[in-house]
């Protein structure tokens, strides 16, 4: 009887030390690109949105910004470790701005490939969470 639990313990112990790694590996990577960039993408009543990016490394090798869900897709490389983009929006959308999220697809000298993705909010208002990634 104890021969069957030593397998299945070893599974478990195997099992929960490679979740403990992953956990501890991506929250450390989430914390580095969380004081590396800054983004935000807010919404002004005369009718744009400024998208604002800032790499604090400067080792920002170019962007591809792009915002979903328009009826126009608008997407944009941009070279360089800072820059603020200016583009038109009339009106807000009738279902909120969750249905045009804004993606920051980054080449990086030391990171890599990094994703970073945010929601446009309403000026004077807190912004949304950033989600962090890797594509």
């Amino acid at each position: 009887m104890e021969k069957k639990f030593i397998p299945a313990i070893s599974v478990i112990v195997i099992t929960s030390l490679g979740l403990l790694f992953l956990y501890g590996s991506s929250s450390q990577n989430k914390d580095v690109l969380k004081s590396t960039f800054e983004i935000d993408a807010t919404y002004y009543d005369t009718g744009y949105v400024k998208i604002s990016y800032m790499d604090k490394t400067k080792k920002t090798n170019h962007v591809v910004l792009e915002i979903l869900g328009m009826s126009e897709s608008f997407q944009k490389t941009l070279i360089g470790s800072e820059f603020v983009e200016t583009v038109q929006f009339p009106t807000p959308p009738k279902y909120g701005w969750k249905v045009h999220p804004v993606t920051f697809l980054i080449d990086h000298q030391e990171l890599g490939k990094v994703s970073l993705k945010t929601e446009i909010h309403s000026y004077g208002q807190p912004a949304p969470p950033i989600i962090y990634g890797n594509p």
